[in-house]
Parts: structure tokens; sequence; C-alpha cells
């Protein structure tokens, strides 16, 4: 993405070119030694020297791998990018760990415009908006979908997205990960990144639980992806198609998003007419696929690098045009406009047909800027103070990755506060910023909800925590990152009105430290990582609106809150908005059960049967001027008939490997309409929850237990548990496997049984896979499997004793396969060898002979 500056590892952005426009400086810049191991070489008398190439200094703060117990594990599923030759020949059997980063979550439904629920009732809800920023913290080679980190960044602020595009760094599938040095400068790493990045699949699960598309990326830079160019993906087919399409759906749809973000900022390949023709053709086929395609402004009619920094003739046939009808679905502004530009986007998208607030994406430098922003979104309003255009913004997650202590736990309560002020103005929720202040991206964007149908449920979980909770009893203290199971998050943070003077905050426990704005006593969550506190000063009648909806209620409809008052003396009411009139915010008395610590809290709603819930809060009140805290554990509206999930089918464990302490789970995956995640235990401590088929598991340590999977439905019902037992102790013990030729010993510990079996399987190797296996012999510790494959690809051995759980380790083959490189990708010109990237994902090294 065109900017100044390279924000934080791996959001890579090329130099800023000319433009007549610009008035700030070029930082300075300085040649990358990464082209050394990537790309087309340059072959002269005996060696290889690579192009020179030139990528800004990196300012922000970087992301390095953690360690410790927070690092991932030894085979954790990470992603990978890919080069346009591992898109041609993708295809899920042989991408490693595919099966695990799968995004299961169907786009959600959202609730229907309506000015009267909003909280700026002037704002038009057709304004679009775009983020475009990174995920957890982009380690380049830790693209994880869930971790054990709790000090990450968490995106919490679905309600202003309608597109969530990732944009970070990282490998090319095969690039070997001891090239890393995270210890040096990000332009010494020695590795190059793939052009087509996939979003992070927890993200996908959570932008899609919210109403989100979520978008790859497709970036090609000169100073950051080799050799690799747009021309590779335009190749077609004798029938005209593009192959390159046909995958890029195909990666989509399997992994799980929406399309794709395209940002074509190749300087150095030029573009002829016929390729701008065939570039616009290729991104029909990719949109008239079901993609969704947003362009960058960066290329004109004339197939330049040219930043227009408003729509016009110029960049418009990128989105619409005459020969080629529409060709995206909308384009991102580069960020150097002002108010004339601005308007002039607006009437020339009116002019071609389009709406300006759902096609024009008026770009804003998060990243770079910050709060000290030199552009004021507010130049987008028109003279009634209504946006003109779409907005875009690039690098949001800044409030985390470039926070100075973003890895301390104590001060991640910074953090949110600078998420706060960025989507709302105010780091603490209150009031309204100054007016030479960031407005907060709620001025321009109005809120959504996918708060829809009869059934709501939430546990305030942020997609985080430093434990587990059920139920109120703490069932895991193991930090966690896991986005995918975020819940919705509150609407507006924070809308109080009222009386008194109070404070919300997320609630993680005792080993959380909030801002010192609060007092309350940390109790964490009732279900999952967090619960929402309301504390301070109530001097009569208060209400905080927490979420948007548009709920159904029918005769049996029930609201439930989980609750508790560790201080003063408070009663609670529901606050409901209801359709039937939305000016007026009706309280409803909440019935309390006896009892200390959590309790419930319930009306019946039946008698408001065939009304619609368009917000949902909740009201405090006293007699007298008092100090108190109350938690919000759960918050649930669903009718009384409503079932819970059916228990889950098909339980196993995949694999376990002890000597890693690692193994992985599997079962059969019902439905996202009766099941809203799956949550995996052991003798009752939690170990991970998802919703998809698979759950990998790091730091397991047990012998043998008793696994528990259960099903929770979106009314926070859960199913009847299916369990499996594990038996490591009765079994071989821990497996160890090595290859030497075309050969592969297994060593265990425990003498074998009669009847033994071991296997060797050959990890992603298409659809029919090399697989072998021997019976040990009575007694024995080992056994060598022969003719195994000799091209370095993974495997996984396992021994199975028939008594006890199977166990497994994984490996590699030995690799003694040289691939001949082909003729057709070298080229001489005069007294110098250009060579073309080789096509095995494998290759790290090139080995050139000149005369032997």
């Amino acid at each position: 993405m065109h900017s100044r500056t390279v924000p934080v590892t791996g959001r890579t952005h090329t130099a800023v070119p000319s433009s007549p426009r610009r008035t700030r400086t070029i930082p300075p810049i300085r040649p990358s030694r990464r082209q050394l191991f990537v790309g087309a070489a340059t072959v002269t008398g005996m060696g290889v020297a690579a192009a020179s190439v030139t990528a800004p200094v990196a300012v922000a703060s970087d992301t390095l791998p953690w360690e410790g117990e927070l690092a991932p594990g030894p085979h954790q599923p990470a992603q990978r990018a890919y080069n346009p030759d591992q898109v041609l020949a993708w295809d899920p059997s042989t991408d490693p760990d595919a099966a695990f980063l799968r995004s299961r979550v169907p786009l959600q439904p959202r609730a229907s415009a309506l000015a009267a629920a909003q909280r700026h009732p002037q704002l038009p809800a057709e304004t679009r908006s775009l983020v475009l920023a990174g995920d957890y913290g982009n380690a380049f080679f830790e693209s994880h979908p869930y971790t054990d980190v709790f000090s990450q960044h968490l995106f919490e602020y679905w309600q202003y997205a309608d597109v969530y595009a990732s944009w970070h760094g990282m490998a090319a599938q095969g690039t070997p990960p001891e090239l890393y040095r995270p210890e040096e400068e990000w332009t010494q790493r020695w590795f190059e990144f793939g052009a087509v990045n996939l979003p992070n699949p927890g993200y996908t699960d959570a932008a899609h639980r919210n109403g989100v598309l979520s978008l790859g990326n497709v970036f090609f830079s000169d100073n950051d992806r080799g050799s690799q160019t747009y021309s590779e993906l335009l190749v077609r087919d004798e029938d005209g198609s593009f192959p390159a399409v046909t995958q890029l759906v195909r990666i989509a749809e399997y992994f799980g998003f929406d399309g794709y973000f395209i940002n074509q900022e190749q300087v150095s390949v030029s573009m002829t007419r016929e390729q701008i023709t065939t570039y616009r053709e290729f991104l029909v086929a990719l949109r008239d696929a079901g993609m969704y395609v947003q362009w960058y402004d960066s290329v004109t009619d004339e197939g330049t690098i040219d930043y227009q920094n408003e729509f016009n003739a110029a960049n418009s046939p990128w989105v619409i045009n005459d020969e080629q009808g529409r060709v995206s679905d909308s384009i991102f502004l580069n960020y150097w406009w002002n108010r004339d530009m601005l308007a002039d986007s607006a009437a020339h998208a009116q002019d071609v047909g389009l709406d300006p607030r759902e096609a024009v994406f008026v770009g804003v430098e998060a990243g770079m800027y910050q709060f000290e922003q030199p552009y004021d979104l507010r130049d987008n309003f028109d003279e009634d103070g209504v946006p003109r255009n779409a907005v875009a913004s690039l690098g949001t997650d800044f409030t985390h990755a470039d926070f100075e202590a973003k890895t301390d736990v104590d001060r991640q309560h910074e953090t949110y506060d600078r998420a706060r002020r960025w989507w709302t103005g105010t780091e603490d929720g209150a009031g309204s910023p100054a007016e030479d202040a960031w407005p907060g991206m709620d001025a321009s964007i109005v809120e959504r909800s996918p708060l829809t149908g009869t059934r709501f449920h939430t546990r305030f979980s942020t997609g985080h925590g430093l434990g587990y909770w059920r139920e109120g009893e703490q069932v895991s203290s193991v930090q966690w990152g896991n986005i995918g199971i975020q819940d919705v998050p509150v609407t507006w943070q924070w809308w109080f009105e009222g009386d008194g003077d109070l404070r919300a905050d997320h609630d993680y426990g005792p080993e959380a430290v909030a801002a010192p704005r609060f007092t309350y006593t940390p109790l964490g969550a009732f279900d999952g990582g967090s619960s929402l506190v309301i504390e301070g000063t109530l001097e009569g009648d208060a209400r905080l609106r927490l979420f948007r909806s548009e709920l159904e209620i029918t005769d049996s409809t029930q609201l439930h809150l989980t609750v508790q008052i560790p201080r003063g003396a408070v009663e609670l009411s529901a606050a409901l908005t209801l359709a039937s009139d939305p000016a007026i915010v009706l309280e409803l008395p909440l019935t309390l059960e006896d009892g200390d610590g959590w309790v419930r809290a319930s009306v019946d709603l039946g008698d408001l049967a065939g009304d619609t819930i368009l917000g949902l809060g909740v009201a405090l009140h006293t007699d007298e001027e008092q100090e108190m805290q109350v938690n919000l554990g759960t918050l649930a509206v669903a009718p009384a008939a409503t079932k819970a999930p059916k228990r889950p089918r098909h339980f196993t464990i995949t694999q376990a490997l002890p000597a890693t302490q690692e193994l992985t789970l599997g079962w059969t995956l019902d439905g996202f309409d009766s099941v809203s995640r799956y949550e995996v235990s052991v003798d009752g401590e939690h170990l991970g929850a998802i919703y998809g088929d698979v759950l990998y598991v790091k730091d397991f340590a047990g012998r043998s237990g008793t696994f528990s999977l259960e099903a929770v439905g979106h009314d926070g019902q859960r199913s009847r548990p299916a369990t499996l037992d594990l038996d490591l102790a009765g079994g071989p013990g821990a497996v160890q496997a090595s290859a030497n030729g075309a050969a592969v010993t297994v060593t265990w510990d425990a003498p074998a049984s009669p009847g033994t079996a071991v296997t060797i399987e050959a990890l992603d190797a298409g659809d029919s896979p090399f697989r072998t296996k021997v019976i040990a012999d009575k007694g024995a510790t080992s056994a060598t499997l022969e003719g195994t494959p000799t091209d370095g690809s993974r495997f996984r051995a396992t021994v199975d004793d028939r008594h006890a759980t199977p166990v497994s380790a994984l490996g590699t083959f030995t690799d003694t396969e040289l691939a001949p490189y082909p003729a057709e990708f070298a080229e001489f010109d005069g007294t110098t060898l250009v060579l073309r990237r080789p096509t095995p994902n494998d290759w790290s090294t090139l080995t050139v002979l000149e005369d032997g």
C-alpha cells in the first residue's frame, strides 16, 4: 500500500513516487538483501548477483516471535503465502495443514438500517467502511488461527466495518524457517513474501459472525515480492479463461473468505494496452465468480503507476468502463486528498453510474499518522455533515502494534484505550473529542449489528483471556487468544445515560491490570475470558446501551442476565428500544435469583410478542447515591422452547504426539444455524474452542484422561458431551522417526506387544499419498520401513499396539531428488544470464555451474 514508511512487520509499503500534489519529503531508503534468495537472479561470470532493490526503513515497532510458554508448538499449523506458481498449482490436499486453517463460519446477515436506532441519526447508513489491517501480530511465520497469547492485537470494532482485508506479510510456502532472523532489521531477514496473502481464518470467523466480508490480499511490489509479477496471473487457457481466477476462487471458497484486495504497485514492470485489457478482464472474471474485488488507486488508464488521490477518469476505468462494464466492486483512494477532490470524486462516481458511498473509499493512513492525521476526514462531509464517499483505513492495528509495551500484560489496558479513541474519538468512550482532535471513525460510519432472528447470547468475551471460565468456575489458567470465538462486540463503547459517574470495562480477572480510572474488584468471567463490569457512582437512575439489534419477540421470548453485584445495592432492569416506538427506551425490572456470587436475572418478554428489539441494554437504579459495581457475565434473548444442539458425532484423536506434547482432535461439524462453537476439555480442564471440525492442542503432557466435546448453541445452551478416553500410559510411549535414504526408522519406548503396527503416511501428498505398514516384532522398540519417498516432504509415523491410544511422530523424508533447471527459465543477454525462479516449493538455494 502506497505510503512513506513501512509499518510493523510485513505491512510493507512501496517508496513514494513523484506526485504533483505531494508536499512531504521521502524518507531515506537503502538496498535490501532479501532479494539474494528470491526472484530472478542475474548471473555474470562465475557468480549470482541479485538486482538491487530498495525498501523504506522500518520506523514502527516490530512484532517478534513469542518465546517460552507463549511460543507456538513445534507443529502448530500456520499460514503461508503463495507466489503465482503456487497459486496455479494449489490444491488443499498438498497444502500443509490446510484443514486446520479454514474459516467455517458463514457470513451472517445484518440488521436493517434505521436512523432512529443510531447514536448519530444524521449519518447515512449507506456509507461503507473497509478496514485494511493486520491480525494478531504478523510475525511472518506465525499466522495462527488461535494462540496461547493474551497480549496481542484483537480487533473489537466490527460494528464500524463492512469489509476487513488482511494487511501483512507472510513467507511464501516452502520458505525454510531457519532463514528467518527476527533479531535483524526487517529488510535483512532473507526470505520472500508471497504475492497472495490469505486472511487469518480466526479473523474471517470473527468477521463473518459480525456480517463483515473478509478479503485476501494480492500485492505486487518491487520491494519485497521478488520476481513475482501480475502478468503471471493473467495467463489464459485455450478457451480464454484464466486458470489463476479458477484457483483464487477455489482458495477463497476452501478457506472460507470472500474476495481480494488487489494492490498493483509494481513500478518496474511496464503495462501495455493489451495487458491493461487483459488485467481488467481478469478482474471481471474474478468478480463474476462471486468474489468481492477492491482495487487500489495506483494504476491509471494508461497503465502507469500514478496515484490520483481522487476518483476520476484516470482511475475509474479500473472500476467501470464502457468496454468491460463493471470491473471491480470498489476502489481504495490514495491519501493525498482535500475537500474539493472528494467532492469531485463523488460527482464522478455518480456520472459513471456508481454510488460513491459504496464504491469509492477515501483512504485514511492510520498506521503512519495515527492520531496526528494531516488530512481531516470531515472533508469528506457535504454541507449537511453527511459523508460523500465510503471510508477505508489502513493499519488501524497500530493501536496495539505500535504501542511500546504491547507485549506487557499489565499495560494492555492502554492499547484498549488507544483503539477506543481511534474508533469512537475518546479513550474512555465518554464525551466528545476536541474540535481539532481525531473525531473517531464513528463520526463517519453508522454502527452495524448482526443480531437478527429470534435469539442472541453473549458472554462479553473479547476473544482472549488470562484464563478460561465456565459457569463461574475457572477451568484453565492458561492465557489465550482466539478471535474466532469472540462474541459480537458491545455496539457502543460506551453509551451511558442518566445520573451518576459510571464507567464500563472488560474484566479479565485478578491477573489483569485495569486502567487507573477504575477501582472495581476484578472477578474474571462467568463464561469465556471476560465479563463486562460497570462501576462508579450511581446517583439515581442510569442506563448503559449495549447492543443494536433486530431481534424478533415471540410469545415465549425471555431475557436472561447472569450478574454479580460485589459492591452496592442496585436494582436492575432490561432497557429495550422497540420497533413500535424507537424513541422510547422501555425498562423492564429484572427478577434476580437468591444467592451469592453469580446469579441469574430474568424477565419474560411474551407480552411484547410481534414487536422487534432494536436496542438492548441494562438500566441501574438506586434510591441514594452510592458507589457500586455490577458485573454482567452473560446476556441472552431467546424463545423458551429453543432446543440445545445435538451431541457431537465422530469425536476422535486424529494424532497424538507425546514426544512434542501435541495432539489434534476431530469431529463431524454441524451447521452454524445450530452451533456457535465447540468446546473441548480433558478431565474438566479447558483445552480450546472453535467453530470447526479440527482442533490443535500444544503443551499437552497428559498420559491418560477423558476428553469431552460440547456443542454450544447461539442461546448459550450446551449439548450432551461426546467423550473419548486417552491412554498413553499403557502404550508404546514417545515415538521418534528419522529418514535415511529411502527408508524411515521408527523408535519407541516400551517393548512392542504382539500385533503392534507401524505405519508411515506421506502428508501434503495429494489424494493418493504414499502409505506403508509393517508389524513390529514382539518386544521390539524400533522398525525400519523401506521404499519411502526421497522428496523431502512431510510424513507421519504411527505406532498402534491395539491396546492403547495410537502414538505418532512427524518428520520429513530424505531429500535426494534434484530437479534440473528448465532451459526455458534461463535467458542470455550478452554475457548476462537471467534466471526465472524455480517452481518447486522447497527450493531455497540455487547452484550455478559454468564449465563444470
